[in-house]
């Protein structure tokens, strides 16, 4: 616990270094420019697909019937679009820390490295590729995951459960292997993984709580709606500015178990190494 709330006062304190808020702004970017362009284009089919899929089910004229009653019948038009917001943005998430895991941690690894971790020998157990096919995986396994536990979002209280867990598993898989493959070989990596496990994954979900509130910001008025191009970009980066925090958190608590790990292989005098 010491690990994790230390790990955590050290990234809170670099994530305001201007080299760490530069890294939030280049996968901001990048989504901006993609996601925009698939919104600018696709928004006013996706409205009409939405509708009319609304349209063919009898709770949507339950809901338009109580919207009625309590005197909002201008919600009516909000429900597509929220409907769309609501999709949108968990793949504009996913979007985001793919970027995060391929841009940015390689830079927020190295800013570590050079400040704290400056004796801490490189093993480069990884690559650049093998960090893309593992969070590409990873992202795969965690959307069929989504999927199969939608019907049990409806349910509480899984839905408060479901989403942090998940989106808590998919942080510490993406982060846990980007912060250990420039040091760490890779039999320390599944090494690190398997003692720390559970740490990583309350460091994920930890992630996962932080991250859900940008998304607060758009349940907290369906009017905001009408702001969608603004909102849309000030939650991306929102998103951008914790999953780089996120990862300065695995960075340094991964940096220093890797630490402890080879002090434990080298022995009390540095000299014999230690049976794991």
């Amino acid at each position: 616990m010491n690990d994790l709330l230390r790990s955590f006062g050290r990234a809170l304190a670099s994530v305001l270094h201007p080299r760490m808020l530069w890294l939030t702004f280049m996968p901001f970017l990048a989504a901006v420019v993609v996601w925009g362009a698939i919104l600018w284009f696709s928004w006013q089919t996706l409205i009409g697909a939405t509708r009319t899929w609304l349209d063919g089910w009898s709770f949507t004229t339950t809901l338009y019937h109580l919207f009625d009653w309590l005197g909002f019948s201008s919600l009516h038009a909000a429900v597509a679009p929220f409907i769309v917001i609501a999709i949108a943005i968990p793949l504009i998430v996913v979007s985001v820390l793919l970027l995060i895991a391929t841009l940015s941690m390689p830079a927020v690894i190295k800013h570590l490295s050079a400040r704290q971790f400056a004796s801490l020998e490189m093993r480069h157990g990884g690559t650049w590729y093998g960090s893309l096919a593992h969070s590409l995986w990873t992202t795969f396994v965690c959307l069929v995951l989504l999927v199969i536990t939608l019907p049990l979002w409806l349910i509480p209280p899984f839905f408060a459960l479901i989403p942090p867990l998940l989106w808590g598993w998919l942080t510490y898989r993406v982060m846990t292997y980007d912060a250990l493959a420039l040091h760490a070989s890779s039999d320390e990596r599944r090494i690190l993984v398997r003692r720390h496990r559970l740490p990583l994954l309350l460091i994920g979900v930890a992630s996962g709580l932080l991250g859900s509130l940008p998304t607060l910001l758009w349940a907290s008025s369906v009017w905001l709606i009408v702001l969608f191009p603004v909102m849309t970009a000030a939650t991306i980066w929102i998103y951008a500015f914790i999953l780089v925090f996120s990862a300065l958190w695995f960075g340094y608590y991964c940096l220093r178990a890797l630490q402890r790990l080879r002090a434990e292989q080298q022995g009390p005098h540095g000299t014999a190494p230690v049976p794991y």
